[in-house]
């Protein structure tokens, strides 16, 4: 949890960029990331150092060589404990002349830690904004990990509220209500195919390093945790860069980050490799067949992203990995082949096991289509019995483009302790609650909030339609009706008074 003291150093921050002529949210995100890169270089290079002189060897991996660079700058120079202490103009010089060639020449390298710094630059000239910057992003207090992820996260937020570029972000308690949905275990291989900033695979090693501490103690573990364990991948360099350090400042040391474009590229290496899928993509419409990887065509053929992302989802999980994505509601009632065809596969093929829907409003400012959480398991063999349904109304937030909290911070999120009162203002407990305990859901009326639905009678439409409104009943209350006499009655008075105003128009006129 952020103090509000260092929150309030961050949006100063912020401000310096703006105020500095910075006041694209997503550069500001991209300098910060860059700056913090090379400030955990230096980190790094430091521990590196300390173990060294304290076993009384040699260092086991040198980041800043000795000597001079290609320059014949003092590679020493290069570290962020020596330049934060320049005049700014010397600071620049150093940064921008000898700094970001040093990120580029990682690039080229394929190091670990500089992969995707291959194109990286200093966005700004004035020596004034990047000594404040360095000064300020110094004086934060980032020694722990779950400070220097939250801080980071803190950055991040700033992007959607800026309502700029929003579209990478995933609101974080949606996420969160995924992955606790989910539950990934240690032996998981997860994977985002569109990671914008990675939150989702962020928010599935927090909830693993919280349920299962062991796996940091285990080497096997914690060697599968920090190398192997956390795949996305994007086509956009600045969400790689943004997302690899996001991973990186919540301490997975070598996530598989990496440049792909999920729709377009054949997926032969990948095929059936992960456990766990998260995801929220994009969708952008249509696509060429031309672009669009074959083997995705192979499972439905269409243009459209929406159905080409599910069949993605399908061809990168193992059998018997699960997966919770979101789709907008088109993917569950759309008329055309494609669309029946990827609901046939998943509720006849495979295993579909929720249907959550979403307030239209949960992705706003920046997106108002309606959406839903969609959790299956591929089997190859079939395995739906019931769907589980469940009709989200409130997310704890206003659904206008201001997203205004509308409970106390302990009572947002998934796991907070609600009344019934707060529960009609946040329907996230419930939901975990609920898929904890499905049995007792196929009692549920359908005129509850959440129910099953037998998979015969999904088939039985024809097209598979998975709309909730489409099983969902609504409770009629019974009315009272008057006696007959009554209205009668009632009526006959009615026009008495009318015939009485006829007549008084009619003296009037006369």
């Amino acid at each position: 949890m952020l103090t509000g003291a260092i929150r309030t150093q961050i949006d100063q921050i912020w401000n310096a960029f703006w105020s500095g002529g910075v006041s694209n949210p997503l550069s500001v995100i991209e300098q910060l990331t860059f700056l913090l890169f090379i400030k955990r270089l230096d980190e790094l290079h430091t521990r590196e150092e300390s173990k060294a002189e304290t076993l009384g060897i040699e260092m086991e991996r040198r980041i800043f060589p000795e000597g001079n660079d290609p320059k014949d700058e003092p590679f020493e120079n290069l570290r962020w404990s020596r330049f934060k202490n320049f005049e700014s103009r010397e600071m620049m010089r150093i940064v921008d002349e000898h700094v970001f060639p040093f990120l580029r020449d990682l690039g080229e390298q394929g190091s670990s830690y500089g992969t995707h710094m291959k194109d990286a630059r200093l966005g700004f000239s004035n020596p004034n904004l990047l000594a404040k910057v360095v000064q300020m992003l110094d004086e934060i207090d980032m020694d722990d990990r779950d400070t220097k992820g939250d801080v980071f996260e803190y950055m991040l937020g700033k992007i959607a509220s800026a309502g700029q570029n929003g579209q990478f972000r995933t609101p974080r308690h949606i996420i969160q209500l995924m992955v606790h949905l989910m539950a990934p275990k240690p032996a998981d291989t997860i994977c985002d195919p569109a990671a914008g900033t990675c939150g989702f695979l962020v928010a599935a090693g927090e909830y693993l390093r919280e349920t299962h501490p062991e796996l940091l103690r285990n080497k096997e573990q914690r060697d599968h945790f920090h190398n192997t364990m956390f795949h996305g991948f994007d086509f956009d360099s600045t969400m790689l860069r943004i997302g690899a350090m996001n991973m990186t400042l919540h301490g997975v040391d070598n996530p598989d980050i990496s440049y792909r474009d999920s729709l377009a590229e054949e997926h032969g290496e990948d095929e059936g490799r992960y456990s766990l899928i998260l995801a929220n993509p994009p969708f952008a419409g249509s696509l060429d067949y031309d672009t669009t990887a074959k083997d995705l065509l192979k499972v439905v053929k269409t243009k459209k992203t929406e159905l080409l992302f599910v069949a993605l989802f399908l061809r990168l999980m193992r059998t018997g990995g699960r997966a919770a994505v979101v789709v907008p509601d088109g993917v569950l009632f759309g008329s055309s082949k494609a669309h029946k065809d990827i609901r046939r596969m998943l509720v006849e093929d495979h295993q579909l096991e929720a249907i959550i829907k979403l307030p239209s409003g949960v992705f706003r400012p920046y997106a108002g289509v309606s959406c839903a959480i969609v959790i299956f398991t591929k089997t190859n063999s079939g395995g739906t019995d019931n769907v589980w349904f469940y009709d989200m109304a409130e997310d704890g937030y206003t659904l206008d483009d201001k997203r205004t909290p509308k409970l106390d911070e302990d009572k947002l999120g998934v796991t907070a302790t609600l009344t019934e009162e707060e529960h009609a203002k946040n329907n996230l407990p419930d939901i975990l609650a609920r898929w904890g305990e499905l049995e007792a859901e196929a009692e549920r009326p359908r005129t509850a909030q959440s129910f099953m639905v037998p998979a015969k009678e999904i088939i039985a439409t024809g097209s598979w339609d998975l709309s909730l409104n489409r099983y969902k009943e609504i409770e009629h209350e019974e009315v009272e009706h008057d006696d007959p006499k009554d209205i009668i009655e009632e009526l006959r008075k009615i026009e008495e008074k009318i015939a009485k105003g006829l007549d008084k128009l009619e003296g009037m006129l006369g």
